[in-house]
């Protein structure tokens, strides 16, 4: 059944509602909403079947009724999808004022930003790195040490967020078992001239400027353009960080006939940042004992800066045939690009004098660019008098790395407890090589949805990948080189219809991750290889207007490089490593978004997990094992309904490391558990004009990312607030 055939609930759906739905058995729902039209005395309301749509803008929802290929190159709906999927709307995205994939990520059910630089941070997601970032379903992996503004992508030119929990080797190939993070863009499907402009003011002098304009570009509305450009500027609650960005996305969309689209379009974006801190402040003073700094400190000097760039291009053939199979062809090309001037300090200062550190000067100029192309073939097929979904599938994609670096000297640091950036810019040499790397990757890929009964669906997929990474650094000897052919990747899951509200599910499914890491006898250790099992249950609302799953995972990483605290042989620096069992995460999550109410849309999720290694050891450590994301708002009734009212809560759990201080004694540093509130208002002055007021950290709470291997922490956002208007014509 589609989600419209499902869609028999006529009546809202109140928290206590959701609430009771979610813990009764299979039937009992729907007898209970029977029972209730019986007993009604108020008259019947009904309501159109939502049509399903491959866009959230324009629909106000915390959810989505269209079709999702993130966790596979089937089109499922989030009830057919047998993993953890939440979705990030462009509603969402306006109420809340997200503005980077940072501020997406850190509002979604178990996941969380650890933002241990100013300009650096890790996705996580279920105790592990999420280094998979995917615009349009096209694989961008990127390596955070060589940060090239992925962090800060802007979402102005995207439609929503898709992020699938755990496991997604039958789309992205080489990865990591936490989860996918998929941008997906704006189209220019309106034949009809439509725009927005909004205009920004907030805390640390933001302003920021954005327009969105789409319109048919011939008589017959069968060529549409659409251009977004931003422009962002901002100081900071950091000393001396000033960030400004732009952005510019144009997209053009043509119907070459009444079943084939052609559709093709650019994206630039920059970020400039002065004063950006490489590395974070000190936890302890030389004698043991732990800093307090303000959380304006910074260590950056006043000519450091980080700059980034940002080009892709992509073009994409659609094609439906009478028998409703469809061929899509598409072709991706991205150019990122980093230059940077920065300053490190390492060490301990003296508590009193603030003397003992010392300033390590590094800049670098960096450039990543991968090609993509696919071909993906996906259908209806008849089988034993059934009707079925076949999905198959070709990629190719090549990612070529280049990193040069100038020298220069440092030395001891000043006073650190009186230092305000004023250190000077040391005589930079000239740009030599610094690293080159090349990633290949070549697959072809399968899925069916089986229909096995009306209520029951099994999903079988696979993956068979041909995997090459090759390059060098000024430290590698000699350049490495790893080659896998034929990497199978499998997917298998299951769901089945318990009525017409609730589905249950179960998955599996892994994926291999190479590493750079080398034995005693200098050999490359084998890929991680990552598995990914999940059960649950999911539940379709008030017509697909809500979403709501619980669910219960477990991720176990193999081949995992663990040190054996001797050096490769024929080297004396290079640690060597060896093959180990890994690491396990179990956990669970609750998850629901969406319409509860006219007026009333809600996204609330909890997610809680362990994860150990394989002697029984508490893995990333410094990831919250325990998250609740909530943000609800509600549009007034009546006289006051010009005015819509929200807020939320980001909780997370606490969060710890164990560093060796100064005097060599091993300690805890930890993070206590803490909740960010934030708050919204927005007033509709007319159809057209409306004005908002978003505050963030309300109650101005202190917390902090940490950066283990060295030591260091650094602070998050005090409370802030950012005034908009909007004006749609």
């Amino acid at each position: 059944m589609n989600s419209q055939a499902r869609a028999t609930q006529r009546h809202q759906l109140t928290p206590l509602a959701l609430c009771i739905a979610l813990a009764m058995p299979a039937g009992a729902w729907a007898q209970t909403q029977n029972a209730d039209k019986a007993d009604s005395t108020l008259p019947a309301v009904g309501v159109k079947a939502t049509k399903q749509r491959d866009t959230t803008e324009g629909t106000g929802s915390y959810t989505t009724t269209g079709k999702t290929k993130t966790a596979t190159p089937l089109g499922l709906s989030l009830r057919d999808t047998p993993q953890s999927v939440s979705v990030v709307t462009r509603q969402r995205i306006e109420d809340q004022s997200m503005l980077t994939v940072t501020d997406a990520v850190n509002n979604v059910t178990g996941v969380s930003v650890n933002q241990y630089e100013t300009n650096r941070g890790q996705f996580t997601a279920r105790g592990f790195k999420i280094n998979t970032l995917m615009i349009d379903g096209v694989p961008t992996t990127w390596e955070q040490p060589w940060s090239s503004g992925e962090i800060l992508t802007s979402l102005a030119p995207y439609d929503r967020v898709e992020m699938v929990r755990g496991s997604t080797g039958l789309t992205t190939g080489a990865g990591d078992p936490s989860a996918a993070i998929n941008l997906v863009r704006k189209r220019a499907n309106s034949k009809t001239l439509q725009g927005t402009v909004e205009t920004d003011v907030g805390s640390w002098n933001q302003r920021r400027v954005m327009g969105d304009l789409q319109a048919p570009l011939n008589e017959a509305q069968t060529v549409r353009g659409r251009v977004v450009a931003e422009h962002t500027e901002r100081d900071s609650w950091v000393d001396g960080l000033h960030n400004q960005s732009q952005t510019l996305y144009a997209t053009l969309e043509a119907d070459l006939g009444p079943h084939t689209l052609l559709s093709t379009g650019l994206t630039h974006q920059t970020h400039d940042t002065d004063g950006p801190m490489w590395g974070g402040l000190p936890v302890w003073y030389s004698d043991g004992s732990r800093t307090h700094w303000d959380r304006s400190k910074s260590t950056a000097a006043d000519w450091t800066r980080w700059d980034t760039d940002h080009d892709s291009y992509f073009v994409t053939l659609d094609h439906r045939f009478a028998n409703d199979w469809k061929v899509k062809a598409s072709y991706n090309q991205s150019d990122r690009r980093a230059d940077s001037y920065l300053l490190y300090l390492m060490g301990a200062p003296n508590a009193g004098t603030g003397l003992g550190m010392f300033t390590w000067p590094g800049s670098y100029k960096v450039s990543t660019k991968q090609e993509d192309m696919a071909l993906q073939a996906s259908g209806p097929f008849q089988l034993l008098g059934r009707s079925h979904e076949l999905a198959l599938g070709y990629t190719h994609s090549r990612q070529d790395f280049r990193a040069r670096s100038r020298a220069a000297a440092g030395g001891a640091a000043p006073n650190f407890n009186t230092w305000d950036g004023s250190y000077a810019e040391p005589a930079w040499g000239p740009l030599s090589y610094y690293g080159n790397g090349r990633v290949t990757q070549e697959a072809v890929y399968g899925a069916a949805r089986l229909s096995l009964s009306d209520p029951l669906k099994l999903i079988l997929g696979a993956r068979w990948t041909n995997y090459e990474r090759k390059g060098d650094d000024y430290q590698a000897t000699p350049a490495y080189k790893m080659k896998f052919e034929r990497e199978f990747t499998p997917y298998a899951g299951i769901v089945y219809d318990l009525n017409d509200t609730y589905s249950a599910y179960a998955s599996y499914t892994d994926i291999f991750q190479p590493q750079q890491k080398r034995d005693v006898d200098g050999n490359y250790l084998d890929p991680i290889v990552g598995t990914s099992t999940e059960v649950g249950v999911k539940g379709e609302f008030l017509e697909g207007r809500v979403n709501a799953s619980a669910a219960v995972f477990r991720i176990q990483q193999d081949k995992l490089a663990q040190a054996t605290g001797s050096f490769v042989t024929g080297t004396t620096a290079e640690t060597a490593y060896r093959a180990s069992e890994g690491a396990t995460s179990e956990g669970f999550e609750l998850d629901v978004s969406g319409e509860l109410a006219p007026g009333w849309n809600a996204s609330a999720g909890y997610s809680q997990f362990k994860a150990k290694d394989a002697s029984g050891k508490d893995v990333n450590s410094i990831y919250p094992r325990k998250l609740l994301r909530l943000f609800t708002t509600y549009r007034l009734p009546g006289a006051w309904n010009a005015l819509t009212l929200g807020g939320g809560v980001n909780w997370e759990g606490a969060t710890y490391t164990n560093a060796q201080n100064p005097l060599g004694v091993v300690q805890k540093i930890d993070q206590n558990s803490y909740a960010l509130v934030n708050l919204m208002a927005r007033y509709d002055f007319s159809p057209q004009l409306s004005a908002q007021l978003n505050v963030h950290n309300v109650f101005d709470k202190t917390y902090y990312g940490m950066f283990d291997a060295y030591s260091q922490f650094t602070y998050g956002a005090p409370r802030s607030a950012t005034l908009s208007l909007k004006y749609k014509f």
